[in-house]
């Protein structure tokens, strides 16, 4: 594994990072504790140094699920890993609707009993990057800001970021507590934060990719037979993995094939590959359940795309027709 600066205010993670949402929630039914506890044990064996995880990534029956399963699972490796975790949103899981529709909630007091409920769940007495996981419209950023940076300087929190931010938001929050990251939904699909790259540069943060295989898609094990549960995989309702997607995606799919040929390399390394080149600041998640992708993923990190093939793949993806991808829920 290779390992690169997230940002520039000194923490340090895999290239590849570990995104566990899927482990317990939106991908299935959740998986086995157990397997999944071996599963991020190899992890950290193959030098993965960054899980990502949430307080609402849980279960109807367990809401906390996630963060349950990373604390027990990655205490023995406390002191060599980076635990991201998330405050300021709840699932309204009484609407009857899949995906749960978004309830934010970042006020001061609200974060800092999440806070709490969330050393407890890892099981550890610090969290290395801490991100309001949503903008709440009722809550300044500022107030969120004032909020984190005391968590810091009681040493629960080492770095902060946000996720689906506004650049306002962004500049707004980091004039009172500097950002180390921010997170967003990005992939050769879903390019629409590279508006925000100019911008992160100048202010020295780092971009943390979720969802870089468009949940999937781009790793090219999917076709119009797959079916997903629509009461608990996401995807079933995902735009990228409805039937009539896959021709839409053809000139896409045969692109990255065609690539992964020449590096011989699969498709998902080739799309992870692709960012990783765009910047020296960005670091994907991808999620699993099994080891081979595992090992898959972090193989990512070797395979080297020249600043010319990375733009020719840009303007390939600028000209070809895709069908929608999914962009988030409301």
């Amino acid at each position: 594994m290779k390992y690169r600066n997230l940002g520039n205010r000194g923490l340090r993670v895999s290239a590849v990072g570990l995104g566990c949402m899927g482990m317990s929630h939106a991908y299935g039914a959740s998986a086995d504790h157990r397997e999944m506890v071996e599963l991020l044990a190899k992890a950290v064996d193959m030098g993965y140094s960054f899980f990502d995880t949430a307080e609402v990534y849980g279960t109807p029956d367990n809401p906390y699920d996630n963060e349950e399963l990373l604390g027990n699972a990655l205490r023995p490796y406390r002191d060599k890993v980076v635990i991201a975790t998330k405050f300021g949103l709840r699932f309204d899981r009484e609407s009857g609707q899949v995906p749960y529709p978004l309830l934010p909630d970042s006020r001061p007091e609200t974060i800092r009993k999440s806070v709490e409920g969330s050393l407890r769940r890892l099981r550890t007495d610090h969290i290395d990057l801490y991100y309001q996981h949503r903008p709440d419209p009722r809550t300044p950023i500022e107030d969120v800001a004032e909020t984190v940076l005391e968590l810091i300087d009681e040493g629960k929190v080492l770095h902060w970021g946000l996720s689906e931010a506004s650049e306002r938001d962004i500049r707004r929050a980091h004039a009172v507590c500097p950002l180390t990251a921010v997170q967003d939904r990005y992939s050769m699909m879903a390019r629409w934060h590279e508006a925000l790259f100019p911008m992160l540069e100048e202010m020295g943060i780092g971009l943390v990719a979720f969802s870089p295989l468009a949940n999937g898609l781009l790793s090219d094990r999917y076709d119009a037979t797959s079916r997903f549960d629509p009461g608990t995989d996401y995807r079933a309702g995902m735009p990228q993995f409805q039937p009539d997607s896959y021709d839409k995606n053809r000139e896409l799919l045969r692109l990255i094939r065609c690539v992964a040929d020449e590096k011989d390399a699969t498709p998902a390394q080739i799309s992870l590959a692709w960012m990783l080149r765009k910047k020296p600041w960005i670091v994907p998640i991808p999620g699993t359940r099994k080891l081979e992708r595992l090992r898959e993923n972090a193989g990512a990190a070797d395979i080297t795309l020249s600043e010319e093939e990375v733009k020719q793949i840009d303007q390939a993806l600028d000209a070809m027709p895709m069908s929608g991808v999914f962009g988030g829920t409301k």
